[in-house]
């Protein structure tokens, strides 16, 4: 009963002073907003690049040619050199995966692979009929590219192993290209022939199947949709007759479900360094999706609450206006409260009231911050074109924060107004 008493001359003295009352949940409400904002921005960003760089394959574990560290070697005199990478050493066919070393792979660890993803780039060119053109980039790709890719083909077919190993003039193009070269018409582009020219050289293929194409959400293009680049895919053992070169400076491997991707990866990294203990200047790196995306999480967060905390500065100066507008209530109520101490109020009455008075005015101010930060995170990630996600945990910390100021910037106020002499305060004027 006390404390709904309390509370009610709270509102009463906040109704009866609104402009002051305003101005001082100012502060609060800023930081408040300010922090929501931020997190929920942060939290709606963070989970967009997360589920993008989970689709991209987060079961998949990406092997690559790395350059190895010089040993470092010491004179007799004692002077040390050959620290650091070897920069000028250029990557030769013999330093690359075999094809043969893949396969030893695939069999050694056959239950705990999906699918292999290599390919081999021929180059980047146009697709050419008279006036029609459209970009592309040509790609040799085993049938675990669209695995890992998750590639649809909406039109036609994916390669046969007959193609594959026939090294078979045939491509796969986007629906870019059918828009450009065939009118948006997917079934009339299967069977047709087309050249793609790359600098001076132009290679004919047949079309067997058009995929959906997708641009990357980490890609920011200029381009139109017309001159935009695709990638058109051939059979991977087309691809490497093409460039001339059998062997792979990268491939991915697609995991099994049930097979943890860290652990692969850095099974992978030890068989295939294996190979590599007598190369002077290559090694194997091996690293998993999985990774990538629990250290883009981490980083996003650490930059959201980074941020948030220095938006949260605002909530301090707002805490200080709190018990600077405290301070001079309680000296404008100086008979007011002579009255009720000599009426028998005990001093934790008083200390009581003008804390709940001070809580009352950051919750206030809290949940009103919270309405116009929720508003703005929402505004904002629709606009950075994320949906929205509020941080319910910034809510409850921040309506709970809030609290917590009015409590700590309230008491000294409040205790002032309980430690005062009754018989002086009934004299103030």
């Amino acid at each position: 009963m006390m404390l709904y008493e309390n509370i009610r001359l709270a509102l009463f003295s906040l109704v009866a002073n609104k402009m002051r009352a305003l101005l001082t949940m100012l502060g609060i409400i800023i930081g408040i907003a300010s922090v929501i904002a931020i997190m929920t921005v942060g939290n709606s960003v963070t989970q967009e690049m997360t589920d993008s760089m989970a689709s991209l394959g987060a079961n998949n574990v990406t092997v690559m040619l790395q350059q190895k560290e010089e040993e470092e070697e010491s004179t007799k005199e004692g002077v040390s050199f050959g620290r650091g990478s070897r920069r000028n050493s250029n990557v030769q066919e013999a330093d690359m995966i075999t094809k043969e070393m893949i396969n030893e792979y695939v069999e050694k660890y056959a239950d705990s692979i999906t699918a292999i993803s290599a390919s081999q780039s021929v180059g980047q060119g146009q697709i050419k009929d008279g006036n029609l053109y459209a970009n592309v980039s040509i790609s040799g790709s085993s049938t675990g590219v669209f695995v890992a890719d998750d590639t649809e083909v909406v039109a036609g077919r994916f390669f046969t192993e007959r193609e594959m190993e026939d090294a078979s003039m045939v491509a796969i193009v986007s629906d870019t290209v059918v828009t450009n070269m065939f009118k948006g018409e997917n079934e009339n582009a299967i069977g047709k022939e087309i050249t793609a020219y790359v600098g001076d050289r132009f290679y004919k293929f047949v079309i067997v199947g058009v995929y959906e194409y997708e641009q990357s959400p980490y890609m920011i293009s200029t381009t139109s949709d017309k001159d935009k680049e695709t990638t058109l895919y051939i059979p991977l053992k087309t691809g490497q007759n093409l460039a001339h070169n059998e062997n792979f400076a990268t491939f991915t491997v697609v995991t099994k479900a049930e097979t943890d991707p860290d652990e692969f990866a850095k099974t992978t990294k030890q068989f295939f360094n294996a190979y590599y203990r007598k190369n002077r200047n290559w090694q194997i790196s091996a690293f998993s999706m999985a990774s990538m995306v629990d250290i883009m999480s981490t980083m996003m967060g650490s930059l959201t609450t980074a941020i948030s905390v220095i938006a949260g500065i605002a909530l301090l100066v707002g805490g200080i206006g709190v018990m600077n507008i405290m301070l001079v209530s309680i000296t404008e109520r100086t008979r007011e409260i002579g009255t009720r101490k000599a009426l028998g109020a005990p001093n934790s009455s008083i200390r009581v009231q003008f804390i709940v008075e001070s809580i009352v005015i950051c919750v206030i101010g809290g949940i009103i911050g919270i309405i116009l930060g929720v508003t703005a995170g929402i505004l904002l990630a629709n606009w950075l074109g994320t949906p929205a996600s509020p941080s319910l945990s910034s809510i409850v910390m921040s309506i709970t924060f809030s609290m917590a100021i009015g409590v700590f910037f309230g008491y000294y106020p409040a205790n002032k107004a309980a430690k005062m002499d009754p018989i002086e305060a009934l004299r103030y004027e």
